[in-house]
Order: structure tokens, then sequence, then C-alpha cells
């Protein structure tokens, strides 16, 4: 079963959303035929890739407030990544673009797969939230990819061009297809799509619900166990009797 998830390195959510799941499939009895895949959104295509000021004086700036607003925003969702296990730094965190970020995480699906682009992306989010690191410079980047076991002579050529950028728009346009308006979004085996970082209960859900529809249990229509008609078995043939 493979799940989809469109997410920005940069959103709280996509993080705690990603917690989340990963305690759905912690206690699925089928997560080792799981298979997750990142998929590209920015929430702020304009961000600038030098950065010049915090999340807390752009939110502050953008609803209003201020930067103290802003970091009451931080706080709020900081207390629930705390709920996730999750300590993070995020009032340090820059507004930075992440379409580089993005190009590598291609480039890490392209090079080793789900289980390396998955690496990867815990890798990001990490820098960005728990290190408060500026993921659109590129020396960061590259630390971080290589970090992750993503070939460095792959990384300096993608970081030293604009490949895997056409991918990046592709999933974009992928997910404004599906109506997706905000990340994290899922997709549960290319038929349930699950907006937002719902309750682990909620993933357990919808993975026990689409696994059950992969491989459906027998419906009985002629004949109840004990009461089945002629048959042969293990004891031999039934014998119709004279």
């Amino acid at each position: 079963m493979r799940i989809d998830i469109w997410s920005d390195v940069v959103c709280p959510w996509c993080f705690i959303g990603k917690r989340r799941l990963e305690t759905a499939l912690a206690s699925f009895e089928h997560a080792d035929d799981v298979e997750v895949v990142w998929h590209s959104f920015q929430l702020d295509p304009g961000a600038p890739d030098v950065p010049v000021e915090t999340v807390a004086e752009a939110l502050g700036s953008k609803y209003g407030g201020g930067p103290d607003a802003g970091k009451d925003m931080i706080d709020r969702v900081e207390a629930v990544a705390a709920e996730e296990g999750m300590v993070w730094r995020h009032h340090d965190s820059l507004r930075v673009g992440t379409l580089d970020a993005h190009r590598l995480l291609h480039l890490a699906h392209h090079e080793g797969g789900s289980a390396l682009q998955g690496t990867l992306k815990e890798a990001l989010l990490s820098a960005y939230f728990v290190e408060a690191r500026n993921v659109a410079d590129h020396a960061v980047l590259r630390e971080v990819a290589v970090g992750a076991g993503v070939d460095a002579t792959a990384v300096d050529r993608v970081l030293g061009s604009d490949e895997l950028a056409d991918e990046v728009w592709a999933d974009i346009e992928q997910a404004q297809r599906f109506g997706a308006t905000g990340v994290p979004f899922f997709v549960i085996d290319e038929k349930y799509g699950v907006s937002g970082a719902q309750p682990a209960d909620t993933f357990t859900q919808v993975l026990e619900r689409a696994w059950s529809e992969r491989t459906p249990a027998v419906q009985m229509v002629a004949g109840t166990v004990g009461e089945s008609g002629e048959a042969c078995g293990p004891d031999g043939c039934a014998v119709p009797q004279q």
C-alpha cells in the first residue's frame, strides 16, 4: 500500500502530521508493506532564498500584531509539537524559500527510492524546526542531504542547476488537481484523501479501511461453516447416502 504526502519542509503542521502518521503506522499490522512517498508543495513561494526576517516577524506582519503576536502563534504550535515528542526552536526559524530543498527530495527519491527520500525529509524538517537552520542556504542543504546519504556529486549538480524543478512544479499542480489548498495532504492507496495533521487514530482508521479494501474478506453466499454442501476435505470426500 502506498501513501503519497504533499508537504513543505517549513510547514509546522506537516512535521506534526508526519509524527502522527508514524504513530499510526507503528501499531499498523501491515506497516512493513506500506511505502511513503513525499511530494512537493510550497506554502510561501515568494519567500526569499536570503532571509530578511524570522517566521515570527513574518506572521506578525501578515496577520497583525507584530512579532509578539507571531511569537504567540509559534508558542501554540510548539505546544502541539511537544505533545508529539518534539522540541523545536521555531522562534528562531527564518522565512526562506524551499524550492531547492524540494529539488533535493526528488533527487533522493531518484537515487535511493522512498527510503532515502524519507530520511532526507526528516533531516530537512529537523534542520529547520529543531536546529533553526536556513534550509535555503546551499551549504546547509548540501550538508543535510549528504549527511542523509544522498550522493555528494549529485547534490552539487542539482544545486548548481535548475534540475528537477519541473518535478516540483508537477507535484504542486497535482495537488491543485486534487483540490488541496493547504498541507499536509495525504492520499492513502490512491483512494482516500486526508487533509491536515489529523490525530493518529484517524490515520489508523483510514489505513485499516484502505487495507481491508485491498484484501477484502470472502463473503459467504451459500452455506455456512459446518453446514456446507458436499465437498472433499482432509478426511476424504463426502459420499451421498443411498
